[in-house]
């Protein structure tokens, strides 16, 4: 389907991309991996066309319809949500409006014989097969189930989107791009903000999803739950393993293993054969051997080691000084802001050395909450306690607010180090990865990732005993993200954390409070408990208005039917027959062509084998669709 062949991406000198080529087929699944700055993003723009190779190609069939969710766009305004993601339809109407036109035209007109006359019948029987493709739920119908499914309510729809977050904004486009239904699907960082729930629908819809997707995700559960092959960005170079994440860790390391033993053994031949030479170079008696083995060395085609990226953070939280047994302790506590109550009745109490989780809805209260715990708001009403000897280190969601954009990476620490700890910035610095001159960069010039690291980096000045995190993972890559779950475990203090990556929260927390329609409720035990039980209350969730609005809806009386088959039943079985035999067909040449994609030889015209796919596949669901269409009349 898209071909991308020895692309290279070139800045000063340096290779982002390195002369990579890979094949995205239909239904392909695949997780994009690879460290933050590793050329994940550009490879997406370079496939919409959105940026251009410094050398190497990028083939699409002509007409491919492609959906691309980047990490961050500028929003629309002025309309409601259900208003903005229903503009996806506008096509629809205007088919509609222009089928209306001609019709108009068709009745004022006499020349019945002329190829004018001919060409509007052709126009209106093609628009006539579109609009017949569109039919089914309504536009709206579709719109409320995806939007819901990403979270959003019922009284929400009717909002203006200004009046959202950037995150609630950012699932709107995401909505619409679902609902154009494309032929691939390019999503960079989609769960970033979606929480556990939203997450959860999300991957069924992926997983029932017909068509391509190219996924950036450093949530690992989510990648092994939709994908199926692994794309790794190393250094520059592309490695593709037909497997999903986990398994993908597993045959990587296996690789190198068997690479670097295959390595070892040719280099201890090598070193033989190298010292056989030495030592009988000059002895006639062993001329013929010796230029046989110099022979051999020449021709030996010499085994090498793929290149590792092993830069990782090296995070460990300094000992934390005891506090007294309750850490936080809060009754009836209400908590918002002016004109607006987030939740109300929390009682939360959290004990020395719990490590507990905050999850619900965006919008819920979870941050709120953080901001009451680190002293940044007030409540609105109740009270919440603060425990003896209790110092709060506090991680804010978006650092970007945060850290001030006009210093540099080390003079973010600076202004905050005390003591003798401000001899070793540039070492603390250099264990988050910031080396060289690196240290002297702006804040402003920093990616996602580099400022989330730049922000752990600040709290670890302290020896708080509590942590207070707020989305630490975002943008953190999944290596960076395990250490720092690594060394969150090892902490000896209090942590709460509001996460969306199960993840990470998989064997971290051991309590969850979750925040919920204006309530807080507990949940004991750990992410995967809380999972099991909301899934059961989703489904039920998710079904009653379905099962309501069926019932509301008038019940077709269907016409009693005559025994045994009529003519036209006949008629419809013998094209249903003939419609079995062209799908099967058409199935086989898929086949035939992406075996040949998959393996193409020296002489193959890779674009002109995608664009014969492309028509294949078109003409597949066309037949696909008539079969469907036919079972319908024949069940009626």
């Amino acid at each position: 389907m898209i071909s991308v062949s020895n692309v290279t991406v070139s800045f000063g000198g340096f290779n982002l991309l390195d002369s990579i080529s890979f094949h995205i087929s239909d239904n392909d699944k695949i997780g994009l991996v690879g460290k933050n700055g590793a050329g994940k993003s550009t490879l997406m723009k370079l496939i919409t066309g959105e940026q251009l190779p410094t050398s190497g190609s990028i083939e699409k069939p002509t007409g491919i319809r492609i959906g691309y969710l980047p990490q961050s766009m500028a929003h629309h305004k002025g309309l409601s949500v259900l208003e903005e993601v229903l503009s996806v339809f506008d096509y629809i109407k205007d088919m509609e409006d222009e089928l209306a036109r001609l019709t108009a035209e068709l009745g004022e007109r006499e020349d019945y014989e002329s190829a004018s006359y001919s060409a509007i019948i052709d126009r209106m029987n093609h628009l006539n097969d579109l609009l017949a493709l569109e039919s089914g739920e309504s536009p709206r119908v579709k719109a409320v189930k995806v939007l819901k499914g990403l979270g959003f309510k019922e009284e929400e729809l009717d909002r203006k989107t200004e009046t959202f977050s950037q995150g609630w904004n950012m699932r709107m486009e995401l909505a619409k791009i679902l609902l154009g239904a494309p032929d691939v699907l390019l999503l960079d960082e989609p769960t970033n903000h979606l929480d556990i729930e939203s997450i959860e629908w999300f991957e069924s819809y992926l997983k029932a999803y017909r068509g391509s997707v190219l996924l950036v995700s450093h949530d690992r559960k989510f990648l092994d739950n939709v994908t199926g092959r692994t794309v790794e960005i190393l250094l520059g170079h592309i490695h593709d393993y037909k497997v999903p994440y986990s398994k993908y860790l597993v045959l990587r390391e296996e690789r190198l293993s068997q690479q670097k033993a295959a390595y070892d053994n040719q280099q201890r031949m090598i070193e033989k054969t190298e010292d056989f030479i030495n030592r009988f170079r000059y002895k006639p008696t062993k001329s013929n051997q010796v230029q046989s083995r110099i022979k051999a060395l020449e021709k030996l085609e010499r085994i090498e080691i793929d290149d590792t990226d092993n830069a990782r953070i090296n995070l460990r939280f300094p000992p934390a000084q005891r506090s007294g047994d309750v850490v936080f302790k809060s009754s009836n506590l209400a908590a918002g802001y002016p004109g607006k109550v987030v939740f109300t009745g929390a009682d939360i109490e959290i004990k020395r050395g719990e490590k507990i989780a905050l999850v619900g809805r965006n919008g819920e209260g979870k941050t709120t909450f953080l901001r009451i715990l680190a002293g940044e708001l007030q409540p609105i009403d109740g009270e919440g306690k603060i425990g003896h000897n209790v110092h709060i280190g506090y991680y804010a969601q978006n650092q970007e607010d945060v850290l001030d954009k006009n210093l540099t990476v080390e003079e973010t620490l600076d202004r905050v180090a005390v003591g003798e700890v401000r001899t070793r910035l540039r070492d603390i610095l250099g264990a988050f990865l910031f080396k060289g001159e690196d240290v002297d960069k702006k804040v402003s010039v920093l990616s996602g990732g580099e400022r989330a690291r730049l922000g752990m980096a600040r709290l670890m000045l302290s020896p708080y005993n509590v942590l207070v995190l707020d989305e630490p993972t975002n943008h953190m890559d999944i290596q960076s993200k395990d250490r720092l779950k690594q060394a969150l475990q090892a902490f000896d203090g209090t942590l709460i954390v509001v996460s969306h990556d199960r993840d990470f929260l998989d064997g971290l927390v051991g309590k969850l409070y979750e925040f919920r329609d204006g309530k807080v409720k507990e949940h004991l035990g750990g992410v995967q408990d809380f999972l099991e039980k909301l899934r059961l209350r989703n489904l039920q969730e998710l079904e009653a208005p379905a099962k309501k609005e069926q019932s509301a809806a008038p019940q077709k009386e269907k016409t009693p039917q005559p025994k045994g088959f009529t003519k036209e039943d006949r008629k419809l079985r013998t094209r249903l027959v003939n419609v079995e035999n062209e799908i099967a067909e058409k199935e086989g040449k898929l086949k035939i062509i992406e075996d040949s994609l998959a393996n193409p030889g020296k002489n193959a015209d890779i674009f002109a084998l995608t664009a014969e796919y492309q028509e294949v596949k078109q003409s597949l669901d066309v037949l696909t669709e008539e079969w469907t269409a036919l079972m319908e009349q024949l069940d009626n």
